[in-house]
């Protein structure tokens, strides 16, 4: 439907810098540490969903057009790294997360649902090889890894769950399971974890953000004040335990504390 904006894929780089994605108008933004400055890093014909940095600073954007791409932040000039998998396009990328040794997790959504389930999450090594971890998902899109990296978690938007994956020695999946069911709104939306292993939710549609215990007990709700558009979450600030949270039918940005603090990401990891 037609939008002005649309805000989604907040990230922090090493400078304290909180990035956004605005996917209608292809467009990369940038929030100074202070929150007093915005800019606009670069606009292209595309539709970024999401966005994380590498360790090394480049920034990694999942574009639902495009697939995954790569960002240069100094020159804005982005480029594709996977645009299709064994010539077959891609459904609709959606989010990314990246693990601690530099593999990047992505989902590709598409218009799957409960009546299209074959939605997929793709894990692209370290070395370059794309592996296919899952392809039967109804509308997959934020996903994190626990601190250890032994669960996946991936949030099932029209499925109105968080599905948790096993991640197995090999680098396989098996027996995935429903981690937790959720109930109105549109469903989950972005995806993040605090250093303990609880998982925060976006819930889209309903305007609010969910925080659980890492058994899946909920311990706290963020209500926005704005509007029900919740799309996603980071953890920010100097101790890491403000969530900063995009609320896109107002496009704003909201926060909150929590006594808790996020789980550093790879991208302010040394």
């Amino acid at each position: 439907m037609p939008t002005d904006c649309f805000l989604e894929g907040p990230s922090f780089d090493r400078d304290g810098n909180l990035w956004l994605v605005d996917i209608p108008n292809g467009r990369i933004l940038r929030v100074s540490a202070d929150g007093k400055d915005w800019d606009e890093v670069t606009a292209y014909d595309g539709w970024p969903n999401g966005l994380k940095f590498h360790a090394d600073g480049r920034a990694f954007i999942a574009d639902y057009r495009l697939g995954v791409l790569m960002l240069d932040p100094k020159t804005g000039k982005v480029e594709t790294v996977v645009g299709d998998r064994y010539s077959e396009g891609l459904l609709g990328v959606n989010d990314l997360h990246f693990a601690s040794n530099g593999d990047l997790y992505f989902t590709d959504q598409g218009q799957t649902g409960l009546h299209d389930p074959r939605g997929r999450v793709f894990r692209l090594n370290a070395n370059g090889k794309v592996d296919k971890l899952l392809d039967n998902g109804p509308s997959p899109n934020g996903l994190v890894l626990t601190p250890q990296e032994n669960w996946l978690y991936v949030a099932m938007t029209r499925a109105n769950a968080i599905w948790r994956l096993p991640l197995m020695p090999d680098g396989h999946v098996s027996k995935v399971g429903q981690f937790i069911q959720l109930s109105g709104g549109h469903g989950p939306d972005g995806l993040a974890i605090d250093e303990t292993g609880g998982l925060v939710v976006a819930h889209f549609g309903l305007g609010s953000v969910w925080h659980f215990s890492p058994l899946g007990e909920p311990l706290h709700r963020i209500r926005s004040p704005l509007g029900l558009g919740t799309t996603n979450v980071a953890f920010g600030g100097p101790d890491r335990r403000t969530l900063f949270i995009t609320e896109s039918e107002s496009g704003s940005i909201l926060a909150a504390d929590l006594p808790v603090a996020g789980q550093p990401m790879f991208g302010l990891t040394n």
